[in-house]
């Protein structure tokens, strides 16, 4: 497969980003830090044996670099069959009620422009007869908490694009992966308290890598949190409103 990966320096993304290396599958890295990119692909290198791994610049805060970024990708890659997206911001509710920038920051590069960006592999990948187009949500989008009112608003609507997309181009060649991941132990939940079930970075690579090579519209990871929030999207509004979860 020729896969282009938005955010494989770090967490999840590096983890899977590993994986497809290690099994030999053509990889080109997309992100905004250039020396990040340079070393994870010299990393990626060394565990694949064989090829480069090329890099290009992309921010989900500036929609201008999208477009750019997956063209290289096109082309130094031959092809593309598959585009994973596992970038974007996290903050908690407290500190985004206490920082509008930071909120605005986040709501645009978790929904608005990673939408953008999708739209952009979208259409790329029909041109060519289909692919993969695999996107890391998050449980809190499942149902609306006090914790992450706008972190899970950010992931609601992501999924709920993904669903559709599934919905209009399935029949198409496009295959949509809907990453929904619990807590996992990320430097992006550095500092946070683990929670029941908290995940490994490499545990959730593998279960996404099977979702990619079946075309698993939805994949919950660890696979516990399927159950979490089937409970927990079931719940009266009443005893929402009083707990902490």
């Amino acid at each position: 497969m020729k896969v282009a990966i938005l955010g494989a320096t770090r967490g999840m993304g590096r983890a899977l980003a590993r994986l497809l290396a290690e099994r030999g599958e053509t990889l080109f890295l997309l992100g905004h830090e250039p020396q990040d990119l340079e070393r994870s692909a010299r990393d990626l290198e060394v565990r694949a044996g064989k090829g480069t791994v090329g890099t290009a610049g992309c921010d989900l805060l500036r929609a201008e670099t999208f477009a750019p970024a997956l063209e290289a990708a096109e082309r130094g890659m031959g092809g593309l069959d598959v585009v994973v997206v596992t970038a974007g911001l996290f903050g908690t509710q407290e500190r985004l009620e206490a920082d509008p920038g930071l909120a605005l920051r986040l709501l645009t590069a978790n929904f608005a422009h990673t939408v953008a960006f999708c739209e952009e592999a979208r259409r790329r990948l029909l041109a060519r007869g289909g692919g993969t187009l695999c996107a890391f949500s998050s449980v809190a989008g499942d149902r609306g908490r006090k914790p992450v009112v706008l972190y899970g608003a950010t992931k609601a609507g992501l999924s709920y694009y993904l669903e559709a997309l599934d919905h209009k181009y399935r029949a198409q060649g496009l295959r949509t992966v809907c990453v929904k991941p619990g807590f996992v132990k990320t430097g992006m939940t550095a500092g946070l308290k683990p929670p029941p079930f908290a995940g490994e970075p490499e545990a959730v690579a593998a279960q996404v890598l099977r979702a990619i090579d079946r075309g698993t519209p939805v994949v919950y990871a660890p696979g516990i949190w399927r159950w979490v929030m089937l409970v927990i999207r079931n719940l009266p509004r009443a005893v929402m409103r009083r707990i902490g979860f």
